[in-house]
């Protein structure tokens, strides 16, 4: 838990075997909270950071939700009872499930299960219980908005769909950073010794590469994630291209599965395993990109 540049708070803590983070963006008119991490997150982790830099978890004027997942969720309804006051911003194609734990959990984590890709019932579980409760959402962004926090701390909105359809992010120009959360996730998700954990789930296979070809464009000098480490430029654009080619791999991977005729979806989840991971956790998330890069093949 640091301040890893002027204004900009990273919060990590340990999620099983990797991480995640949330960040705080304190300007000298308005503080903003991009995610709230787990259903315990925010009494855990980001209220005791706050107290540690001076701050209430009612100084916080506005929540940014980058997109829809349990991770990043998870603690909403928690920051309403302590703060009411405090906006909340998501995206406005990811709203549905972010209000609604009922609908994040049939349409994000379970839609699979009639093609035969389940999550096993102790992941279900525990998504149900980290979900928090619903919680509404005051205003919703497509991309281009921008977020005046005071002085020299101007964020623009980035539309940033793929892994989820509404996923944000926010760009400062000045400083020439990114804070993209899970908009990109080179070849998954690894834990902290560096061992392929969870695949990149990519929901708009057209969409990511835009993603990715927006933020390439953007050259960021440095670029903020969830689950990686805060890169610098020259990391950060191999990341980028290493996003690229994972994404190039799985379209070919699904077109060879695909080329003797219209494959089961849990075939083409197998050879995108085989030929890509092995990913040990969370296969069947595969199962979006299999979705995705078939309609398209």
């Amino acid at each position: 838990m640091s301040e890893i540049a002027p204004g900009i708070h990273r919060i990590e803590e340990d999620l099983g075997p990797r991480f995640m983070a949330q960040y705080v963006l304190v300007g000298d008119e308005r503080i903003v909270l991009v995610d709230t991490g787990l259903s315990q997150t925010l009494d855990e982790a980001i209220a005791p950071y706050l107290a540690s830099i001076g701050l209430a978890v009612d100084a916080l004027d506005d929540l940014v939700v980058s997109h829809a997942d349990v991770d990043h969720v998870g603690s909403n309804r928690r920051l309403r009872e302590l703060s009411p006051r405090t906006r909340v911003w998501c995206g406005e194609r990811d709203r549905r499930w972010i209000e609604s734990n009922a609908c994040m959990l049939a349409e994000n984590y379970r839609w699979a299960e009639p093609y035969g890709l389940a999550l096993p019932d102790e992941a279900i579980g525990w998504i149900e219980r980290e979900l928090g409760g619903d919680a509404p959402v005051d205003v919703g962004l497509r991309g281009g908005e921008t977020l005046r926090l005071g002085t020299g701390q101007r964020w623009e909105v980035l539309a940033l769909p793929g892994h989820t359809t509404g996923h944000i992010g926010l760009w400062h120009a000045g400083e020439r950073i990114a804070l993209v959360i899970d908009a990109v996730l080179g070849n998954g998700v690894r834990d902290r010794a560096g061992n392929l954990l969870i695949p990149p789930r990519i929901y708009d296979v057209p969409g990511y590469r835009h993603t990715i070809a927006q933020l390439q464009a953007l050259a960021p000098e440095r670029l903020l994630t969830a689950h990686f480490p805060p890169m610098e430029r020259a990391e950060a654009a191999e990341f980028l291209d290493l996003c690229d080619a994972f994404c190039n791999d799985a379209v070919r991977v699904t077109r060879a599965a695909a080329a003797g005729g219209e494959p089961a979806l849990r075939d083409v989840v197998a050879a995108l395993d085989e030929e890509l991971g092995p990913y040990p956790d969370f296969v069947a998330e595969l199962a979006a990109i299999a979705r995705s890069a078939l309609a398209i093949t």
